[in-house]
């Protein structure tokens, strides 16, 4: 059973050796441990200072592209290199390492395909009130898109096994926690939650520049990514929304057109046409979104057969 923990790193030679020190050695049920740095394009000393620590491999961009696509250059690699657990957490020792083992002993029993690592954010003393709300509602929302139990579902610290690794492909460029669980969700994988520890701040997040930039982006991937996996549903419902004052402005129209006032209604009659063609149109799309939606589903598990080929 190997095991690869993945960092994604940008700008981190100050707090990379911390993170790797924290790491455990030996994990029980587990044969191999490796580590692999993901460059996101630093223009500081990562790479040198992975190298110094003894990390096993480093691989990168050349420039910055963010850490949804540093993510997924991550999974590609350790499964490239024949992890059949990936554990992903942060360069800058949010998370603590010795919680690893509590992350992937749910998998080595059998009992989860994914496992996210869950902060109890309500407890952390650094997190402002407002951050604690929107971390309870947002994780609120994304459990009920994703038809899953997430109590902390912005947490990057994360154990997944071999298979859910291959059915996970990236598609945001903000973040990929919101996504992978939506994602894992929709394609019925098993979710556990850990409850893990967090050590003292380092350094300022990254990710954001303002909570209200990380609401409006986190935002626009739920919507997203939830109607990529649902687009009936979405579109169906949008249709029905735009049908209902159609037919309460038809009812309107031929309620005064039965008593001899029709002929100063037309406009309610104009309107109600207007809703409904755009209801239609609306349902429209959500056939040919969900047909779509069909074609996409072969392509990932021709995708899935791919990447496995090319991992051994």
């Amino acid at each position: 059973m190997k095991l690869i923990i993945q960092i994604p790193c940008f700008n981190e030679e100050k707090t990379l050796p911390v993170t790797l020190a924290d790491l455990p050695k030996s994990i029980p049920g587990v044969d191999e441990i490796e580590i692999l740095i993901i460059d996101d394009g630093s223009s500081d000393r990562t790479r040198e200072v992975a190298r110094e620590q003894g990390v096993h491999h480093v691989v990168g961009f050349s420039g910055n592209r963010g850490l949804a696509r540093a993510f997924q250059l991550g999974i590609d690699s350790c499964l490239a290199r024949g992890a059949d657990i990936i554990v992903n957490t942060d360069a800058d020792n949010q998370y603590c390492g010795g919680d690893i083992p509590k992350l992937v002993t749910p998998i080595l029993e059998g009992r989860a395909d994914l496992v996210i690592g869950d902060r109890e954010t309500q407890k952390i003393s650094h997190f402002s009130p407002l951050k604690k709300f929107l971390q309870k509602q947002g994780s609120q929302v994304v459990g009920q898109m994703a038809g899953a139990d997430v109590p902390d579902a912005t947490s990057g610290f994360r154990a997944f096994s071999r298979d859910t690794a291959l059915e996970l492909n990236i598609t945001s460029d903000f973040s990929y926690t919101l996504e992978t669980l939506i994602q894992a969700g929709r394609k019925r994988l098993a979710v556990v939650n850990v409850p893990i520890g967090t050590n003292k701040v380092l350094r300022p997040s990254r990710l954001f520049r303002s909570m209200p930039q990380f609401v409006k982006r986190s935002c626009g991937t739920m919507v997203r990514v939830y109607t990529t996996y649902q687009p009936l549903k979405v579109f169906l419902t949008a249709a029905v929304v735009c049908l209902m004052p159609a037919l309460i402005l038809f009812l309107r129209f031929f309620y005064y057109y039965l008593h001899g006032q029709g002929g100063g209604r037309v406009q309610s009659l104009i309107i109600a046409v207007a809703f409904t063609v755009c209801s239609a149109f609306l349902a429209t799309i959500g056939v040919m979104a969900d047909m779509i939606n069909t074609n996409r589903k072969l392509i990932e598990d021709l995708l899935r057969r791919v990447r496995d080929r090319e991992s051994f």
